[in-house]
């Protein structure tokens, strides 16, 4: 139990430190966490593919992934970038294929729960449609 616990406060303190979570409290953070799957994932590993349906999305919280599109990477993305959200947002189909480029460490989200966080956490759903929207001015310079 100690150690559950122990992990808990460490992706608290892991969270908190992000930009996205700046104005956060402990408790809507520990909702996130409540909310989200910790899980592990091996270099070389698809995430998720160019035009299939969103289901989840992920916040990184160590190493990178690279972003692809037609096969060609468009971009590399790592701690602290989400990944997958803008189709839960903009309920479309992925607009790319997303592969790890280094052992990762993220946080799953259903599209059930970022539903459920949009509506309890308000700062929840302004850093996914940020990272979105951010994403997307990026994606018209290219």
């Amino acid at each position: 139990m100690f150690g559950k616990e122990s992990d808990e406060n460490a992706r608290i303190q892991q969270l908190a430190t992000l930009d996205r979570f700046k104005d956060f409290t402990d408790d809507e953070v520990r909702m996130v966490l409540d909310a989200s799957t910790y899980l592990t994932v091996p270099e070389g590993w698809a995430m998720m593919a160019e035009n299939t349906p969103a289901d989840k999305a992920y916040l990184i919280l160590s190493g990178e992934v690279s972003v692809r599109r037609s096969g060609e990477e468009v971009a590399r993305v790592g701690a602290g970038d989400l990944i997958g959200e803008m189709a839960l947002v903009n309920h479309k189909l992925r607009s790319a294929t997303v592969v790890t480029e280094t052992p990762l460490e993220a946080l799953h989200f259903t599209a059930e729960s970022v539903a459920s966080l949009n509506a309890k956490i308000p700062h929840f759903n302004e850093a996914i449609t940020g990272a979105s929207a951010e994403r997307g001015q990026r994606d018209q310079g290219d």
